[in-house]
């Protein structure tokens, strides 16, 4: 899944496996930046943000709620449903659903893609939210 993301577009998810692939087997940053057709900047923030060290591929709990599952949330709430018969339909426990519509604006503002973009942002560390790359998702 790809976050909105503001300014100028970075590297995709299949161009950074091809820039790490590359880096790892040698590669110049030049050389790097003619396959991948980006400017150097790109690349060498990648690298950088990582110490040249290939990043580990994240994945989520099977814990966490879904995109999809936020979507049914949102869209039932909007229908009038209670929480207890959100939290049977999408079989979740109902502390789960009631602390993510308290935790995103209650019944009346919850909205599944910006409780999704909060919910990716708090998945940071803590000290990265002091940040001034992370005050957008401090809101």
């Amino acid at each position: 899944m790809h976050m909105l993301k503001e300014g100028r577009p970075g590297l995709t998810d299949e161009q950074k496996a091809d820039m790490w692939r590359r880096w790892k087997a040698g590669y110049s940053i030049r050389e790097i930046c003619h396959v991948l057709k980006r400017t150097a900047g790109a690349v060498r923030m990648q690298l950088g943000q990582h110490g040249g060290i290939t990043p580990h591929v994240r994945r989520r709990s099977a814990l966490v709620l879904t995109l999809t599952e936020r979507e049914e949330i949102s869209r039932a709430l909007c229908c009038g449903r209670s929480l207890r018969s959100i939290t049977r339909s999408l079989g979740r426990a109902p502390s789960t659903i009631s602390r993510e519509v308290a935790r995103h604006s209650g019944r009346m503002g919850y909205r599944a893609n910006h409780a999704e973009y909060e919910a990716s942002c708090r998945r940071f560390d803590l000290s990265a939210a002091a940040s001034p790359s992370m005050t957008s998702c401090a809101r």
